[in-house]
């Protein structure tokens, strides 16, 4: 079964499908790149894909402990690098505001499990992830 349906729209913004959902999204290419810049680029998405797989594991291993991870949130910076252009480094500052609720165990199994999470062990080892705990 086709997971994604993605189409060209023109002037280099492209919409994807989410075929099960039926939900949307629109890229565009980066300012940087000739593009509008009015959407998220498709590199946004790898960077946004890694920082939403680390807190979709942390939340399946929370839910097996019984642990919270209410308030959880990351802010992630893309750094893009040339010839060839790609991305280079990810950074993600991870906010767990309620983990002094868990146990330094739980806290340490959250950052070992987010680290190990499926995007993480897809993406290029050239691509540097950097990625600081706020627990």
């Amino acid at each position: 079964m086709i997971t994604v349906k993605t189409s060209y729209l023109g002037e280099k913004r492209t919409e994807a499908e989410h075929v099960r959902s039926g939900n949307r999204l629109i890229t565009d290419a980066p300012l940087d790149n000739n593009g509008r810049g009015e959407a998220f680029s498709p590199t946004d998405l790898v960077a946004t894909a890694l920082a939403s797989c680390m807190m979709t594991v942390m939340g399946i291993k929370a839910d097996t402990l019984g642990v919270s991870l209410e308030g959880l949130r990351c802010e992630v910076l893309k750094v893009m690098a040339s010839e060839p252009r790609r991305i280079a480094e990810i950074h993600i500052d991870m906010h767990w505001p309620t983990a002094q609720a868990a146990s330094a165990e739980h806290q340490e199994l959250m950052k070992r499990t987010a680290l190990a999470c499926p995007v993480a062990k897809s993406l290029s080892a050239d691509l540097r992830q950097e990625v600081t705990f706020h627990f």
